[in-house]
């Protein structure tokens, strides 16, 4: 947390048919003879085959609604398997996506608190912050741009608002400590960080 300043001095958001092949003109009988005589041996090799497969040539009407419950209890499986790999996938991109905000939140924003407190800490003893105020002013700004860098992923509406309002609330703190507003001003700059910060604190826990 950062300490209020004492003193006076300090936004913006701090994915087919068979074709039946007659005799040809040209054909003469002895010709025709051997024709017929290939054709005998081919019926024969025909029948010989059509011999060794036994049943009625009908189709079995009694397995096909079986069949097609099988099919159809094998898609719905294939979908489900899915639509649960897809669901896991998502919450796999979510969970990555709120700990790499609120991570980048919590660092950024510890740096910023102790570079303002610094800040804070010089002025309330009367001594020159120009050494602390540009480090404090950086440190808001660096903890602002990570945490909207940050923020993009698929967070919730609720954890987005939070880490927004951190931001804003950085930003325009940081615009204070370089515009050298009044301790009143400054110190209310320095509750609003503090507030948001609080706030996005318990948005990240309850996200995780």
């Amino acid at each position: 947390m950062i300490v209020a300043a004492n003193g006076a001095r300090h936004r913006h958001p701090v994915t087919s048919r068979s074709v039946l092949i007659g005799r040809p003109r040209w054909l003469r009988w002895p010709s025709a003879a051997r024709a017929v005589g290939c054709v005998a041996t081919v019926l024969l090799a025909v029948v010989g085959c059509t011999t060794i497969t036994d049943g009625a040539p009908n189709a079995d009407t009694e397995m096909a609604p079986a069949y097609r419950a099988s099919v159809s209890a094998s898609v719905s499986a294939s979908v489900a398997t899915s639509s649960k790999q897809e669901s896991q996938r998502q919450q796999s991109l979510t969970t990555r996506a709120v700990v790499r905000a609120c991570e980048s939140f919590v660092t950024s924003s510890k740096e910023a608190v102790d570079r303002v407190n610094d800040f804070v800490a010089a002025y309330n003893r009367g001594h020159d912050t120009s050494a602390v105020e540009g480090p404090a002013v950086d440190a808001l700004n660096h903890s602002a741009d990570s945490v909207e860098g940050d923020a993009n992923g698929p967070l919730s509406q609720q954890l987005r608002e939070g880490l927004n309002t951190y931001e804003d609330a950085a930003r325009d703190l940081a615009k204070a400590i370089r515009a050298h507003v009044g301790t009143d001003e400054f110190n209310q700059r320095v509750n609003q960080l503090n507030d948001s910060k609080t706030e996005a604190v318990k948005r990240c826990r309850a996200s995780l």
